[in-house]
C-alpha cells in the first residue's frame, strides 16, 4: 500500500472512530473528550500499524487557530471586561506560579536536568486547555459567572505559558536566560499579537459588509484564524492572542454587516468545524499517548510515570491552594473591591479551583522540544517530558473530567435569572424600535396599506404574547408546543407535495427554510 493510500486508510479509520464514540457519548453518563481520548488510547495501544507522530506545526496550526477564534467569538465581551481581575490572576497569576512549582519539582525528581529544561516542563503542563474545559463544562448547570471566568482563562493562558516556554526553550538551546528580557518580551507579544489580531479581523469586517453571498462568507470566516495566526507567527508574536482578539472583534461587528442566512449558515458551518476539530484532537491525543507507551522501555515507563503522577497531583494542588487566595484575597485588601462585587459562592470558587484540563496546547508544546541543543547533544530528557506530559493531561482530563458532573450535581446551583431576564428586555425593545419603524415607513409611496395592518396586528399578538409569558410561564411553554407541532404539519405536507410532484425541490427548500427560521424564533430549532 502507498504512503498515500496509508494516510487515507488511516484518517478514515480515525473519522469512523470519533462518529462511534460521538454516538455512544449520547447514551453513556461520561464526557465525551474522554471517551475520544480512551478511544485513541485503544487505536494506539492495539493497532498493528505505526502510529504516526503527530507534528506540532500540525497541532499548533491546523486545529487551534479555529477553536481559539470560535472560543472567542462566542465570548461576552461584557463579561470578558467584567471579570478581567480574576481571568488574569488565573491566566497570568497561577501559570506563573505552576510554572516554578513544577520546575522546581522536576529539577528535583529528574537527575541532572538543567533548570531551563525544568522550567520548559512547568511551562508545557501549566495552562489548562481552551478545548478540554468548554467541551466538558459547557453542557453542564452551572453559574454563568463560572463559565466565563474558565472560558477566558482558556482564552489568555496559553499566550503567557507559550512565551514561558519559548523563553525557556531558548535558554536551554543557548545556555543564556534574562527575566527581565522574559517579561518585556510577554507584554511586546501580547501587545502585538492583539493588534494583529484586531487587523485581520477589521479586514473580514469590511470585506464581508461589501459581499452578499453567504458561501463566501463562510469561507472568509473559516479563512480569517488562519491569516490571523499566520500573521501573528510571521512577526514573531502571541498568534493565541491574534486569534482571541479576532475573535472578539468579529463578534461584535458581523451582527451589522451579514445577512440572517449568511449568519445561519455561518453558525452551521462552524459548529461541525469545532465539533470534528474537537473530536479528531482527543482521539488523536489518545492514540499518540498510546503509540507512545508502545515505544518506550518498561522501566523508563514506570520511573517517569511515578515522576508524572507527582507532577500531576502537583498541578492541581497548586490550583486548588491558588484559587481561593486569589478570590478571597484581594476583597480583603480592597475595600472598593468588597463593595462593588458580591461575595462568590464557595461552590463557585470550589468549582473554579476543580476545573483544570490539561490538552491539546500541552501535547503540542512538548512535541515541539527540540531533538537537539546547538551543540548537537541531545535535547535533555525530551522523552521523558513527552510522557510527563500526556500523563498529565489524562490524569487531569480523566480524574477531574469524570467528576465535574457529580460535583455540580451535589453543589445545587441556583438557576441564575438574569440570561432570562436580558432576553426579555431585548425582545421587549426591539418589539417596540420594530413598530416605531413601521409607523415611520406607513406613509411612504411603495407601501401597501393592507401589509400596514397585518404587520400591525402581528406585532400586537407577538407584543401581547412576550407579556403573556412574563405571567404564564406554563401557557407560554404549552403555546411553543403548539406551534412547534403546526410547523411540523406544515412541513410533512409540503414533503407530500414534493413526493407527489406537485412542488419541486427547490421549492421545498425555500419553504423549509422559513420554517426552520420560525423554529428557531419560538425555541424547537432541536425538534424533528
Amino acid at each position: 500500500m502507498s504512503e498515500l493510500s496509508h494516510s487515507v486508510m488511516l484518517a478514515l479509520g480515525f473519522a469512523a472512530v470519533v462518529i462511534l464514540v460521538t454516538s455512544l457519548a449520547r447514551r453513556l453518563p461520561v464526557p465525551t473528550p474522554i471517551l475520544q481520548v480512551g478511544a485513541g488510547l485503544l487505536v494506539g495501544l492495539l493497532s498493528s500499524e505505526e502510529i504516526p507522530t503527530l507534528e506540532p506545526n500540525l497541532v499548533f496550526f491546523v486545529f487551534l487557530p479555529p477553536v481559539l477564534w470560535a472560543a472567542a467569538y462566542f465570548t461576552s465581551l461584557r463579561e470578558f471586561k467584567q471579570n478581567l481581575r480574576p481571568i488574569g490572576l488565573l491566566a497570568i497569576g497561577l501559570v506563573l506560579t505552576t510554572t516554578a512549582i513544577v520546575a522546581v519539582v522536576g529539577h528535583a525528581l529528574l537527575p541532572g536536568v538543567p533548570w531551563a529544561v525544568a522550567l520548559a516542563l512547568g511551562a508545557i503542563v501549566s495552562p489548562p486547555d481552551a478545548v478540554a474545559a468548554e467541551a466538558i463544562i459547557k453542557r453542564l448547570p452551572v453559574p454563568r459567572k463560572v463559565l466565563v471566568i474558565l472560558e477566558g482563562e482558556s482564552l489568555v493562558n496559553d499566550a503567557s505559558a507559550l512565551v514561558l516556554y519559548r523563553t525557556a526553550v531558548v535558554a536551554a538551546m543557548t545556555g543564556h536566560f534574562s527575566m527581565g528580557e522574559a517579561v518585556v518580551r510577554f507584554f511586546i507579544d501580547a501587545a502585538v499579537g492583539v493588534t494583529v489580531g484586531l487587523m485581520v479581523s477589521w479586514l473580514v469586517v469590511a470585506i464581508a459588509r461589501r459581499s452578499s453571498d453567504e458561501v463566501a462568507l463562510s469561507l472568509l470566516s473559516l479563512v480569517a484564524p488562519y491569516a490571523a495566526w499566520m500573521s501573528a507567527e510571521l512577526l514573531h508574536v502571541s498568534a493565541v492572542l491574534a486569534c482571541v482578539a479576532g475573535g472578539i472583534y468579529a463578534r461584535q461587528h458581523f451582527s451589522n454587516v451579514i445577512s440572517p442566512l449568511a449568519r445561519l449558515q455561518n453558525r452551521a458551518v462552524w459548529d461541525v468545524l469545532v465539533f470534528v476539530m474537537n473530536a479528531l484532537i482527543f482521539v488523536l491525543l489518545g492514540a499518540s499517548f498510546g503509540g507512545l507507551i508502545t515505544t518506550t522501555a518498561a522501566t523508563t515507563l514506570r520511573h517517569v510515570g511515578l515522576i508524572a503522577l507527582g507532577v500531576s497531583l502537583i498541578v492541581i494542588l497548586v490550583r486548588l491552594v491558588w484559587v481561593p487566595i486569589a478570590t478571597w484575597l484581594p476583597r480583603w485588601l480592597s475595600r472598593e473591591i468588597r463593595e462593588s462585587e458580591p461575595a462568590p459562592r464557595p461552590g463557585a470558587v470550589g468549582l473554579v479551583a476543580w476545573t483544570s484540563m490539561r490538552g491539546i496546547v500541552s501535547l503540542a508544546s512538548a512535541l515541539a522540544l527540540p531533538v537537539a541543543l546547538n551543540d548537537g547533544t541531545p535535547f535533555p530528557y525530551r522523552t521523558e517530558i513527552l510522557l510527563i506530559t500526556m500523563v498529565v493531561i489524562l490524569v487531569t482530563l480523566v480524574v477531574q473530567g469524570l467528576t465535574l458532573a457529580p460535583l455540580i450535581r451535589r453543589l445545587r446551583f441556583p438557576i441564575d435569572p438574569t440570561p432570562h431576564i436580558e432576553e426579555r428586555h431585548a425582545r421587549r425593545e426591539a418589539l417596540r424600535d420594530g413598530v416605531e419603524r413601521l409607523e415611520d415607513l406607513a406613509d411612504e409611496p411603495w407601501v401597501v396599506v393592507e401589509e400596514v395592518e397585518r404587520l400591525r396586528e402581528e406585532y400586537r399578538r407577538r407584543t401581547a404574547f412576550d407579556l403573556a409569558c412574563a405571567d404564564e410561564e406554563k401557557g407560554a411553554a404549552s403555546r411553543r408546543r403548539l406551534r412547534a407541532e403546526l410547523l411540523r404539519a406544515e412541513r410533512r405536507a409540503m414533503i407530500r407535495l414534493r413526493d407527489e410532484g406537485a412542488i419541486s425541490d427547490e421549492v421545498l427548500h425555500e419553504l423549509e427554510r422559513e420554517l426552520d427560521v420560525e423554529a428557531l424564533r419560538i425555541g424547537a430549532g432541536g425538534l424533528r
